[in-house]
C-alpha cells in the first residue's frame, strides 16, 4: 500500500513540471501529495511552494501559509519565499522572512542566492542604513566575491544614491559582467553625472540591449535628445536589436526634437520586428506623432492601442489641446470618463490649458474644483498656475490676483508669468509692472518677463518706460533665452538658435526644407550672414 501512495507522490511531482497547470491543478497535487504523506518530504514541498510562490500561476498567498506549516523547511524554500516578495515588489515582507531565517534557530545561513534576492528588496526600500548592515552580512558568510551578490550591492548603492559606493565596489570586482557595468552606468545616469556614465560606457568589453538603453535613457533624462538618438543609431550599426526601454527613450528624443522621420521609422522598425506595443510604447508613439504636428497619426496609434490607460489618453488630450483643437481634447477628456480611467496630475493640467485656450471659464472652473471633490488629487502649484492663466486670458484679473493671494503656497515664476501675461492681454501696464518688480525681488526675473513688459509698455507707447526697463536689464545683466528651432534634414536633426551666424545653408538643403516652393536661391556671400539670404520664390 505504501509503495502505492509514494509512485503515486512520483507521479503528482512530475506534473509540477507541466507550465500549463493552474492554481486548481497545483491545490489538487498538494492534497495529494498531503493524504500520502509525501508532503513533508523537503523536496516534495519545495518544488511545491516554488511553483505556488513563483510560477504566474501559483499564488503567493497560498504559498506564504504553506510556507508557515512545513515543519522543516530548507534554505531552498527560505529564498524561494524571499525571492517571490522580492520579485512582486513586497520588500518588507522578504526583508521580514530574511530576519525571521537569521533568528528561527535551524542553523539556516544566507547563501549567495538569499543575498542576491534580499538586496533587491532592499534596493527597493531605499534604505542605505539596511544596505549597509547587508553588506556586512555578505563579508561575514564569505559571499562577496560572487557576481549575483556583487551586482546586487552596486545596484543597491545606486538606488540609495551612494554612487561612490558602488564605484568602489566596481573598481574592487575583478569578475564584472554587463550587468555589474549597467548598474554602473544607471547610478551615475541617476545623479545626473552623464559624462562618467559615457566613459563607463565606452569602457564596456560587452554592451547588450539594457547597456545601451540605460545610456539612451541617460541622455534623454538630462535633455541631451540629440545625444540620445544618435547613440540610438550606432546601436542600430553595433547590431544590437533595441528593446522596450530603448525604442521609447529614442521616441521620447524624436518628440522633443521634432524629428518626426525618424520617429516614423522607429514605427516602421516596430512593426517589422513585431514588437509588442503594450501601453509605454503605445504612448511614446503617440506623444511623438503629436509633438511632432501629425496629430491624425497619434490618434490613429491611440485608437489601435487595446489598452488605453491615463498616460494614453493624457498624450493625446495634450496633443490635441497643443494643436488648438481644444474642442476635441475635452471630448476626449469626457471619453476617458466614461469609460473608468481615471485622471491624474498632469491630465488636469492638459485639461486646464484646453479650457484656457477655448475661453471656457466656467468649464475650467468646474474642472479644477473637481480635481480634489471628485478624484481626491491636490491641486499643486501648476494647477494654480492655470487656473491664473485661464482667468488671465479671460481678462478676469481681479479674480486671477485673488487666486494667487488666496492659493496654498508660494506662487512661482510660471503662475505670475501667467498674471503678467493676463495683464498683457488687459492692458494692465500698472499690474504688469508690479508683477515684474515683484519676480525680480524674487529673483526669479528671467529675461523673458521684462520683454513681455517692455512689449506692454511699447504697446502704450511709454517709450521712456521701455528705455528704463531695457537699461534695468543691462544693469543686472538679465538677458532674454534665445530662440530655439529644431529641424531635421534627411534624417539628421540640426538646431538653430536666434542670432547664431555659424550654419551655412547649402543651396540642396534649402530645397529640401521648402519642397516645390524654392525654384532658385541665390546667396551673397560677400554679406556672410544668413539672415540676408535671398529667396526668389514663385
Amino acid at each position: 500500500m505504501r509503495s502505492n501512495y509514494m509512485k503515486s507522490s512520483f507521479r503528482a511531482l512530475s506534473l509540477l513540471d507541466n507550465e500549463s497547470l493552474t492554481f486548481s491543478h497545483i491545490k489538487q497535487i498538494q492534497s495529494n501529495l498531503t493524504v500520502c504523506g509525501a508532503i513533508v518530504d523537503p523536496y516534495a514541498a519545495g518544488k511545491i511552494l516554488s511553483f505556488c510562490a513563483i510560477s504566474s500561476s501559483g499564488n503567493l498567498t497560498h504559498a506564504s501559509n504553506l510556507f508557515q506549516c512545513i515543519p522543516h523547511r530548507t534554505t531552498y524554500m527560505w529564498n524561494t519565499m524571499i525571492r517571490a516578495f522580492a520579485e512582486r515588489r513586497q520588500p518588507m515582507q522578504a526583508l521580514s522572512l530574511y530576519k525571521e531565517m537569521l533568528g528561527c534557530g535551524g542553523g539556516f545561513s544566507p547563501n549567495n542566492f538569499t543575498f542576491s534576492f534580499i538586496l533587491r528588496a532592499c534596493g527597493d526600500v531605499l534604505s542605505l542604513g539596511l544596505g549597509l548592515g547587508l553588506h556586512s552580512h555578505v563579508v561575514k558568510w564569505g559571499w562577496e566575491g560572487y557576481d549575483f551578490v556583487v551586482n546586487g550591492l552596486v545596484h543597491l548603492y545606486v538606488c540609495c544614491g551612494c554612487v561612490e559606493y558602488a564605484r568602489k565596489l566596481f573598481d574592487e570586482c575583478s569578475s564584472r559582467d554587463v550587468i555589474t557595468w549597467t548598474s554602473l552606468i544607471n547610478g551615475y545616469v541617476k545623479s545626473e553625472q552623464i559624462g562618467l556614465a559615457r566613459e563607463v560606457f565606452d569602457e564596456m568589453p560587452l554592451r547588450n540591449a539594457v547597456s545601451w538603453s540605460a545610456m539612451i535613457n541617460g541622455y534623454v533624462q538630462v535633455g541631451m535628445f540629440k545625444g540620445a538618438l544618435e547613440l540610438f543609431n550606432e546601436m542600430q550599426i553595433s547590431g544590437c536589436r533595441p528593446n522596450h526601454a530603448g525604442v521609447v527613450g529614442a521616441l521620447t528624443a524624436c518628440a522633443f526634437l521634432g524629428a518626426l522621420y525618424q520617429g516614423r521609422w522607429i514605427h516602421s522598425y516596430i512593426d517589422k520586428n513585431k514588437m509588442d506595443v503594450d501601453n509605454v510604447l503605445g504612448t511614446a508613439l503617440v506623444d511623438m506623432y503629436a509633438k511632432c504636428g501629425s496629430i491624425d497619426t497619434a490618434r490613429h496609434v491611440f485608437e489601435c492601442l487595446s489598452v488605453k490607460d491615463v498616460f494614453a489618453y493624457t498624450s493625446l488630450i495634450s496633443g490635441l489641446a497643443n494643436h488648438n483643437q481644444t474642442a476635441e481634447a475635452m471630448t476626449l477628456y469626457v471619453r476617458m470618463q466614461n469609460e473608468g480611467v481615471l485622471p491624474n496630475e498632469v491630465t488636469f493640467i492638459c485639461v486646464l490649458n484646453a479650457c484656457s485656450r477655448m475661453g471656457s471659464v466656467e468649464e475650467g472652473l468646474k474642472i479644477f474644483d473637481s480635481m480634489k471633490r471628485v478624484y481626491a488629487i491636490e491641486p499643486a502649484v501648476e494647477h494654480y498656475g492655470c487656473l491664473v492663466d485661464l482667468l488671465g486670458r479671460a481678462g478676469m484679473l481681479e479674480q486671477a490676483k485673488r487666486v494667487v493671494k488666496e492659493m496654498p503656497m508660494k506662487p512661482d515664476s510660471y503662475v505670475l508669468g501667467a498674471l503678467l501675461n493676463g495683464c498683457r492681454v488687459r492692458g494692465d501696464v500698472e499690474l504688469g509692472t508690479e508683477m515684474v518688480d515683484y519676480l525680480a525681488a524674487q529673483n526669479l526675473d528671467h529675461g523673458g518677463v521684462h520683454v513681455l513688459l517692455s512689449n506692454m509698455l511699447a504697446t502704450e507707447n511709454k517709450w521712456d518706460s521701455v528705455a528704463r526697463v531695457r537699461k534695468g536689464m543691462e544693469e543686472r545683466k538679465v538677458k532674454k533665452v534665445p530662440g530655439c528651432s529644431v529641424i531635421e534634414m534627411n534624417g539628421s536633426v540640426c538646431e538653430f538658435v536666434a542670432g547664431d551666424q555659424s550654419h551655412g545653408v547649402l543651396m540642396e538643403d534649402a530645397r529640401l526644407l521648402l519642397p516645390g516652393i524654392v525654384n532658385n536661391l541665390k546667396f551673397d556671400w560677400q554679406t556672410k550672414d544668413c539672415d540676408e539670404m535671398i529667396f526668389e520664390i514663385s
